[in-house]
């Protein structure tokens, strides 16, 4: 029995690895074919499967939503989350109040519902999913702000939602009142935030603290502290999801041991937990039952898509000073993936009056949602122009918090069909001095970059910069999409009377910075030939024609006048970093 268990998670695993492969040629959302894969498999379909128990799917749901929130967390990092924490707490509290009332009131005037199952049925679809957004942002450019909105969004409603349909259950059966479900959820998303938040530091000191034996520990301690956030809050009463988010924020925002084995473990988990959710939620729906309830799926997904998911986040966004086309991509990125579908087994198996309808209702509208919205989203975040050339996660090939712990930043740019870039050298991108290209990725392959390294359609630089100086990079990216960039053509060499052919003396500080000269005794700088890295200094080129090297002292002249003075100053050079500069400004001199 054991191993034909066995034997059947490992064919459906591999079926859903191999059917996300497929859906990605057609550009549909994978989840989706996990979803129809597990109906296939249930057993009106197939019969591989017999079981239809809506508790322990329920369970299995779960559990894979608390290691989906706490991967959702830890890639994030409170870095990342704190600058859009207000808008992404009020869509995922008040917003879903809004799209509960919204969708609820079109339900109860539509359908044959009355008003506390409509409203039921609007809460159960109102959480955005954490999986299909994660999903959705990995292959998208969109703006990290609106990015990092949706993932806290995603990471945050799920709570609220699986309170409100709780609550909107017991109201249903006569149970409670209205102001008992606000006094409910506020409680326990206060245990959530108290309990995820302490566990997340503890652990943070364990981490930072413990030497474990071997690499591969430290993904199971990560593990334990996902498991006992959602436990511990659990057993204090609260609905424990939150909490599970909470410690994957605050573990994912300090350096700790293991980082990197971490973050890995769990993105393959995350993966593991999304398939294997879908394929289980897949087993609860008859495709049979989908054909009577198909109407009222178009509807609630109509009342979802163009009123209650727009008016919500207009009604939050507009005051956070968000334009309208940002709105309008917030607003349709707002996907439904496997949590509406796990939160319709609550009122199964609560016993609710039409609830096994509801729950294919739910089944059909997530289907029909993310198939819509996943397939075109990209397509029209471009076309309202919040998009940018970087993508809305990053895929760093360093660990990047021991990066930023050494006071920099590791940024990823992709060479665009159409850029200025393509074509050029790297010594052509005029990088600052605290800012050089560390990786270059072509293809399936990393390349050590050289000066002279050609850049093609396609290639990711990888780009080392000291934070002090990170804000020049989105200038630069810009002027590499739409230039000039490349060699620049070098004036015919000149003399004026007025001005000495040679001069070496101190730098003048009216010249600006030494490092990035913009003139040189007075004379435009025209192209930058080598840069020193230890020291502000440059090798440059003047528009009179002339070679100059900036820093301490200020050297103008031929080129072979300033070749013949780096000679001088190498054999006098007091340690082997200013022997190293010039005798890169003899090399750069000689060509």
């Amino acid at each position: 029995m054991l191993e034909e268990l066995l034997l059947l998670a490992g064919l459906l695993l591999v079926a859903g690895l191999a059917a996300s492969l497929f859906a990605g040629r057609l550009r549909v959302p994978a989840l989706v074919v996990f979803l129809l894969l597990g109906m296939a498999a249930g057993p009106d379909e197939l019969g591989i499967i017999e079981t239809r128990d809506a508790e322990l799917i329920r369970d299995v749901g779960l559990v894979a939503l608390v290691l989906i929130l706490f991967e959702g967390g830890l890639a994030s990092g409170l870095r990342e989350i704190r600058p859009v924490a207000v808008p992404a707490a009020l869509l995922a509290t008040v917003g879903v109040l809004i799209t509960t009332t919204v969708v609820g009131t079109v339900a109860f005037v539509t359908l044959d519902v009355n008003f506390e199952q409509g409203l039921l049925l609007g809460a159960i679809v109102a959480s955005t999913d954490g999986a299909a957004i994660f999903a959705l942002l990995r292959g998208s450019t969109l703006r990290k702000r609106l990015a990092r909105t949706l993932e806290g969004e995603a990471g945050m409603n799920d709570p609220v939602t699986a309170l409100l349909v709780i609550g909107l259950i017991d109201l249903s059966k006569g149970e409670g009142s209205v102001l008992d479900i606000f006094v409910t959820m506020a409680s326990e998303l206060a245990i959530d935030a108290v309990v995820g938040t302490v566990i997340g530091l503890l652990a943070v000191q364990a981490f930072q603290r413990a030497r474990l034996a071997s690499e591969g520990l430290y993904p199971v301690a990560s593990l334990a502290t996902a498991i006992l956030a959602y436990a511990v809050a659990s057993n204090l009463h609260g609905s424990g999801l939150l909490s599970a988010y909470a410690a994957g924020l605050i573990l994912g925002s300090f350096p700790i041991q293991g980082k990197r084995s971490i973050t890995a473990f769990h993105d393959g988990i995350a993966w593991v937990a999304q398939l294997g959710m879908f394929l289980a939620l897949g087993l609860l729906v008859s495709p049979h039952s989908l054909q009577d309830v198909w109407v009222e799926a178009l509807v609630i997904t109509a009342a979802l898509l163009f009123l209650g998911r727009p008016i919500s986040v207009m009604a939050i966004l507009t005051p956070l000073r968000f334009s309208a086309r940002e709105q309008i991509a917030v607003s349709w990125a707002g996907l439904r993936g496997a949590v509406p579908i796990v939160f319709a087994t609550f009122p199964v198996i609560a016993g609710v009056p039409r609830a096994d309808e509801f729950l294919s209702i739910v089944f059909f509208v997530v289907v029909l949602t993310t198939i819509l919205q996943g397939v075109t989203f990209e397509g029209l975040a471009v076309r309202l122009g919040v998009t940018t050339t970087q993508p809305a996660i990053d895929r760093p090939l360093v660990e990047v918090m021991a990066v930023r712990e050494l006071g920099a930043e590791v940024v990823e740019v992709r060479v665009r069909e159409g850029d200025a870039m393509v074509g050029a050298r790297v010594k052509d991108l005029g990088l600052p001095r605290d800012a050089l290209v560390n990786v270059l990725v072509r293809g399936d392959e990393a390349l050590l970059p050289r000066g002279s390294t050609t850049l093609e359609r396609g290639d990711r630089l990888h780009v080392l910069v000291r934070r002090e100086v990170a804000g020049q990079i989105p200038g630069l990216i810009e002027r590499w999409r739409e230039g000039p960039v490349g060699p620049v053509v070098r004036p015919v060499r000149r003399h004026v009377a007025i001005r000495p052919i040679f001069r070496a003396g101190p730098w003048d500080a009216r010249d600006g910075d030494a490092s990035e000269p913009l003139t040189v005794t007075g004379i435009a700088v025209v192209e930058r030939l080598r840069l020193r890295r230890d020291a502000p200094g440059a090798l440059v080129v003047l528009a009179d024609g002339r070679y100059a090297v900036s820093g301490a002292i200020a050297i103008v002249g031929s080129r072979q006048a300033v070749q013949g003075a780096a000679r001088r100053r190498l054999q006098g050079a007091p340690d082997d970093a200013e022997a190293g500069w010039w005798q890169e400004v003899v090399g750069a001199c000689a060509f």
